[in-house]
């Protein structure tokens, strides 16, 4: 097992894998279709926050998706009951026509004018995910 040179503990990529913690069939598929689509694999970058992971793009070296498990009052919602979520990139522009509070929100944890959040429970077809994941992935090439 990898450790931190700093800290001595494990690395959190030696902690965490997306099948002990992505378990609803959205973060899977996601997780499928950006491995089978850009080849890229999730990274788990912060020990304080296992359940936390992002894709980058190869060449830029940017994110283009962040896949968490947070509480599901983060977004506002009515229960503390964790929840999967995927941070997706946005036009500054787009925010304000696709924010409906309800199956999009402003994008969790990160800037509100360029990232959006959606919960991995079913509201969204995963085709429009997708479609998503795919406009994210083209912003974060610049």
């Amino acid at each position: 097992m990898d450790t931190n040179q700093t800290t001595g503990e494990p690395c959190p990529s030696e902690l965490q894998t997306e099948q002990n913690v992505f378990t609803s069939e959205d973060a899977r598929n996601v997780i499928r279709y950006v491995r089978e689509t850009y080849q890229d694999e999730l990274e788990f970058l912060w020990q304080r926050f296992p359940k936390n992971a992002i894709f980058r793009r190869k060449d830029t070296k940017k994110w283009y998706a962040a896949l968490l498990v947070i509480p599901g009052r983060k977004l506002g919602l009515d229960s503390d009951e964790p929840i999967e979520i995927l941070d997706l990139r946005i036009q500054p522009d787009d925010i304000g026509f696709i924010v409906d509070h309800q199956r999009y929100f402003p994008g969790y944890h990160m800037n509100k004018n360029h990232w959006y959040t959606i919960c991995l429970n079913g509201s969204i077809p995963i085709d429009e995910i997708y479609q998503q994941i795919d406009a994210s992935y083209t912003l974060a090439e610049k």
